[in-house]
């Protein structure tokens, strides 16, 4: 069984939070969207930076979303922290990545985040780009066939439960992102 296979209902329910709905309406304000690139770059920082740590990215030139990140919310001119927070759901999962990474035996499973997060830029980010305010960096890739194929050529199916946790934790941080687009992006 594929990881794609063993991943399939967590990627599913996913699709279908309201917020991912949001993100791919065309509907998206500056500031929710805004929101949403926070929460990103607070789990790409870490998770990029063990990636690198264990020589995961050696062969990916061009993956890293943090700068596209920071530039698509640079873009809307709000401050991070003092104007958008981070989400606790965002910081758990920020958390969780930095006790992964920082353990050597532990470390190889951050390869299960980044073909959650950087699969699903690679693919649905395409479409999101579309969809959203600004010029989105973020989801800009000069070589994408050959990035899927090298990602792909990393993963092995023992990374499917580690795959399904990411996923639960981009599940929480949709559920929160919406939570509050409710209370207080309008």
């Amino acid at each position: 069984m594929s990881l794609k296979d063993l991943t399939i209902q967590a990627h599913s329910d996913a699709e279908r939070t309201e917020f991912a709905k949001l993100l791919m309406s065309g509907n998206i304000s500056e500031k929710q969207y805004a929101m949403y690139l926070l929460q990103m770059v607070e789990v790409y920082i870490p998770l990029e930076n063990f990636a690198a740590l264990g020589g995961y990215l050696k062969d990916l030139p061009g993956i890293s979303r943090v700068p596209g990140i920071f530039q698509d919310f640079r873009e809307f001119g709000f401050k991070p922290k003092k104007d958008l927070p981070v989400l606790k759901s965002t910081g758990e999962y920020r958390d969780y990545l930095v006790k992964l990474g920082s353990d050597e035996k532990t470390r190889p499973l951050i390869l299960a985040h980044l073909y959650v997060r950087h699969m699903g830029d690679l693919y649905g980010g395409q479409m999101i780009k579309k969809k959203v305010p600004g010029s989105g960096k973020f989801y800009e890739f000069e070589n994408r066939d050959e990035l899927i194929s090298t990602i792909r050529s990393k993963l092995t199916d023992d990374l499917g439960d580690e795959a399904n946790v990411a996923f639960k934790h981009a599940i929480n941080i949709m559920r929160e992102l919406n939570e509050w687009c409710v209370e207080y992006a309008n």
